[in-house]
């Protein structure tokens, strides 16, 4: 068992490593959402990028990539372009999603409802920033809230910025007060109560004050008041996951046998009933068991076949589901996961390490080339796999590097090339 950290960019560190060299791909990507305006997640990965990962995959190796559920289509069809097989989906469900929409009423109410002018003021922004050497993490750590994405692009929810937030973009970019006038007609809403906003350990996702808290106010305007309780979006609860498997070398069993790929550990991945954990509904905890052998002998293997839906556990997936002990449960990214991480989507290790277990052979080697602070490492370690991972950003390869010390693995590094 051995782990290889790379630093650098993924396509370039991809064309080093040997065709045929890993047995499974176990990422979670760019979604291309432009999440917090982070230029990393400007794209979903090139066709070329996932050529590359299809090459270094043994014949028949699975990838298993995370998606947003707006680009999933994207990402899928980019997979299947480079000459993966589509096998499947699995949804990652779970009740803690933060609806990140834009508030209709609000926005009405903004200036009196009038936009005219805002894109001069956006690309005003964007101008200063550069002049002024802000960068976008210094302006999202200023307004402390979600919105800056919002603020800043033309794509499909575009914002304007309320009072508050355009004085302290004003400020943090030093624009002056040229734009001044355009922000002057701003209705005053009327504070009638507060709310928490969600996920507490989600600090992007926090109000204004950073304290988790939300004002609640009421339409200052009659127009505001007729278009009150509309938004923009759903609240997210699930990420799809892609299931890809790279053409077979003959059958499966030849397949198999030839290079331990191409087929998914159905008896390693098997669901506890509530018998064995007490989640969940009922059902035998035989239920579509199968056999499995030690020492020769056959016995009965507990639990219920792998499905493609995954839940964490939270109230609103286990009420939604008849029986929630058919399905996987992970929990998402602990207080203890997060310490010292800062990734803002890191994703829970039990889920990482379940997606290894799935679709690599005992003692195959795990490939995760958009690697962040190293989750998807961990968790392969954690299985017996050896592991390799690539990252470009030197501040998240840093982080990983950490996390892999203080679970005292054995590290190789090389870097960019």
């Amino acid at each position: 068992m051995s782990i290889d950290l790379r630093l650098g960019d993924c396509l370039e560190v991809l064309r080093t490593m040997p065709d045929a060299s890993v047995h499974a791909i176990v990422t979670d990507p760019p979604y291309g959402l432009a999440f917090m305006g982070k230029r990393w997640d400007y794209d979903v990965p090139s066709v070329e990028v996932w050529a590359e990962c299809l090459r270094v995959l043994k014949p028949g190796g699975h990838l298993l990539a995370f998606a947003g559920t707006r680009t999933q289509h994207r990402m899928a069809v980019r997979i299947e372009d480079a000459g993966f097989e589509i096998r499947d989906m699995i949804a990652w469900v779970y009740g803690s999603g933060f609806p990140k929409s834009l508030d209709v009423s609000k926005a009405i109410d903004r200036r009196g409802g009038s936009v005219a002018g805002f894109e001069q003021f956006r690309d005003a922004v964007r101008a200063a920033m550069k002049r002024n050497g802000v960068s976008r993490s210094q302006l999202q750590a200023a307004l402390r809230n979600c919105m800056l994405g919002h603020y800043l692009t033309a794509g499909s929810q575009p914002a304007v910025p309320n009072l508050r937030d355009y004085r302290i973009i004003r400020d943090t970019v030093q624009l002056g007060s040229e734009f001044d006038a355009l922000f002057k007609d701003e209705a005053e809403r009327e504070v009638v109560g507060q709310k928490r906003t969600g996920d507490p350990v989600s600090w992007y996702a926090e109000s204004a004050r950073g304290d988790g808290v939300m004002d609640i106010t009421a339409p200052a305007t009659d127009a505001a008041r007729q278009w009150a309780g509309w938004g923009t979006a759903l609240k997210p609860s699930l990420e799809p996951v892609t299931v890809a498997r790279k053409p077979l070398s003959g059958t499966v069993a030849a397949n198999v046998l030839a290079h331990g790929t191409g087929a998914i550990n159905v008896d390693g991945c098997r669901v506890e009933s509530e018998k064995a954990t007490g989640r969940g509904g009922g059902g035998s905890a035989l239920h579509e068991g199968g056999l499995s052998r030690d020492g020769g002998e056959a016995r009965p293997v507990e639990g219920r076949w792998p499905a493609n839906l995954i839940h964490d556990g939270s109230d609103e997936p286990s009420a939604l589901l008849s029986d929630a002990s058919r399905f996987f449960y992970t929990a998402k990214a602990t207080r203890a996961e997060r310490q010292g991480v800062t990734h803002p989507t890191v994703k829970p290790l039990d889920l990482m390490a379940y997606l290894c277990r799935l679709v690599t052979p005992p003692g195959g080697i795990v490939l995760d080339p958009f690697m962040g602070t190293g989750t998807t490492i961990k968790a392969a370690i954690s299985e017996g796999f050896s592991a390799i991972g690539i990252e470009r950003d030197p501040a998240y390869f840093a982080m990983a590097e950490h996390r892999m010390k203080q679970a005292q693995i054995g590290l190789t590094f090389a870097e960019e090339p």
